[in-house]
């Protein structure tokens, strides 16, 4: 019986998506040895089932993942480990699932976030935080540098590790794939 590539995509992405999720939960960092191997298995993949075609998604997938999340990570926002974990994610998914697995994934970073606030009993400082960057958001001399970062917050915030997230948005897609619950 060979397997066909959503079902390939079940038994070697998941768990390896997993294991950086609880890495990241762990150590709030994503190897860079795992998101190579799942961006390499992925490119391998897509080459064998798909040929040309599917190298092609997989290259535009990288670069989907990559280019949804470069720009927090230029803002010190987030770690680099979550943006080469998206675009690993990118070589299995293709250019149109990864921009749903990210988008996913941000509203579920977004629940989580607010979620760990309120537990937290933090509001009026991640209030206080967002609007720190805002005004960071609004000065190109302060955009790009550590004023405003996630790391300068120091205790008056709590990092989401973001590998979280989108390992569920990742999944949750990959399930609406599987069980054809919407055409992407």
């Amino acid at each position: 019986m060979s397997l066909t590539y959503w079902q390939a995509t079940w038994l070697v992405l998941i768990p390896a998506v997993l294991y950086a999720c609880w890495m990241d939960w762990k150590e709030r960092r994503v190897p860079n040895w795992l998101n190579a191997a799942i961006a390499a298995v992925g490119l391998a993949f897509q080459g064998t089932y798909f040929g040309w075609a599917g190298l092609s998604a997989a290259a535009l997938g990288m670069l989907v993942g990559f280019g949804t999340l470069i720009g927090f990570w230029l803002m010190h926002a987030m770690g680099a480990g979550d943006v080469k974990l998206m675009a690993a994610i990118g070589a299995w998914f293709g250019p149109m699932m990864t921009f749903a697995a990210f988008c996913l994934g941000a509203l579920i970073g977004g629940v989580l976030a607010m979620a760990m606030i309120v537990s937290a009993g933090k509001f009026w400082q991640a209030l206080t935080n967002l609007q720190t960057i805002v005004v960071k958001a609004r000065r190109l001399d302060t955009l790009f540098g550590d004023f405003g970062s996630a790391k300068s917050f120091g205790s008056t915030s709590m990092l989401l590790p973001y590998g979280v997230p989108l390992t569920i948005g990742s999944i949750i897609i990959l399930m609406g794939e599987t069980f054809s619950w919407w055409v992407l």
